[in-house]
Order: structure tokens, then sequence, then C-alpha cells
């Protein structure tokens, strides 16, 4: 059995009271924006060129409908050293997704917290606001499609037989900078559609923050229910 690290229970409590701590301000509050909600969309709605918001609406558009289930998918890919466990992987990888999606729809029925003014939208959005489901979903499939890069990182430099392509030490070199440079895409991914939501003013600030924070838990939680199971191949 792989046992959960120290760590992971730490941050899963982390991020978890933290997002409860934030989403009873929102909901003791009736969902009135918090301190700094009003500055960072006003902001937003003051600097809006016509190609900083085509850009935002593009970035937007990626991170709902098929998108990030593809990229949760995809996690399988570099996790996995033979199909059977990338299969595997990638199961688990949606899996992970879709209860974190799951519970978020409860959430956002329990909270209800109204959208910034309609007037002030520069895109299409439907539903409660608190936590941000854009940025929910993107950052849970970024934060899987980059552990599933760390775990062929990890593999790969636990391996003594391995070389980089470049015909040197396994993961070093130019290789090993690229392959960690890689993982850390899919998380500025995630960011920039997050950061879309306020400037489009279809949220505030703290439905991001709040979208933030439970994703860190459900992917913190994920790992600390995984590592706890029976050691498996590509798990």
């Amino acid at each position: 059995m792989s046992g959960p690290r120290p760590g992971t229970a730490v941050l899963v409590c982390a991020s978890a009271t933290l997002f409860a701590a934030l989403a009873a301000l929102v909901a003791v509050r009736h969902g009135t924006p918090l301190p700094g909600d009003g500055a960072t969309h006003a902001w937003s709605v003051r600097h809006r060129p016509h190609l900083a918001v085509s850009l935002a609406r593009g970035i937007t558009a990626t991170g709902t409908g098929p998108w990030p289930y593809l990229i949760a998918a995809a996690a399988g890919l570099p996790a996995g050293r033979t199909t059977p466990e990338r299969l595997r992987a990638g199961a688990l990888a949606l899996t992970v997704l879709l209860a974190g999606q799951a519970a978020r729809y409860g959430l956002l029925a329990l909270i209800a917290r109204p959208r910034p003014p309609l007037a002030d939208w520069a895109t299409h959005a439907s539903g409660y606001s608190f936590p941000s489901g854009h940025t929910t979903t993107s950052a849970l499939a970024g934060g899987l499609l980059s552990w599933g890069i760390t775990r062929h990182i990890a593999r790969a430099s636990a391996d003594p037989g391995a070389a980089s392509p470049d015909g040197g030490p396994p993961l070093r070199g130019a290789h090993g900078r690229l392959l960690r440079t890689v993982r850390l895409l899919p998380l500025v991914w995630a960011a920039a559609v997050a950061l879309t939501r306020i400037y489009l003013g279809v949220h505030w600030a703290s439905d991001v923050i709040g979208g933030w924070l439970y994703a860190a838990a459900c992917l913190t939680g994920a790992a600390l229910l995984v590592r706890a199971r029976p050691s498996r191949p590509g798990f």
C-alpha cells in the first residue's frame, strides 16, 4: 500500500477549510460583493478594448464544453506506461472531474449567489455565481493533466535504465527542462480561463478564488484517497 503523504493531508485540510470559510462568508452576506470584488469588477469594466475582449472570450470558451473533459482524459497518456495503465489513469482523472462537478452543482444551488450586474457582462453566462464553474472545471482538468505529466517525470527519474532523447541521464538537460515546463502549462491555461471570468464581468473575484480553493480540495483529496488504496500498476 502506498501511504498518504502528511503534506497532502495538510493541503486537503487547508484548502477545504479556506473554501468553507469563504463559502460561509458569501452565504451570510447573502451574495453581496466581498472586499475587493467591486474594485476588480470596476477595473475590468473600464478596461475592455475590443481585441482584449475577443481574446478573453476565446480563452473562456475553452473552460467549458468538451475541452476540460478531453484534457482530463489526456492525463492518462503520460501517467501510464502501458495501454491498460493509461486507460485506468484516464478513467480515474475523469472520475475526479465528474465527481467534483457533481458536488459543485450542489454547492451552487445551496449558496445561490447572484452574478454581477447583467449590464456589465461581456459574454454569455448562466446559473449562480459561487464557486465559478469555468474556474473550477479548468482548475480540475489542468491539475489532472499536470498530475499525469508529473507522474511521468517521477517514473522516468526513478528508472536508472532510462535515458533522455538527447542521450543524457534521465530527465536531465533539455528534455528534463522541457517536461518540467510543460507540466506547468495546464495550470497556466486554467489560471487564464479563471481570470477571463472576472475580466468579462460574469464573476466576482471571490467566485474565482472559491473555485480555485474548491478545485484544490478536490484534487488533493483525490490524491489522498488514491495513495491510501492498495497499490496497482498505473496508479
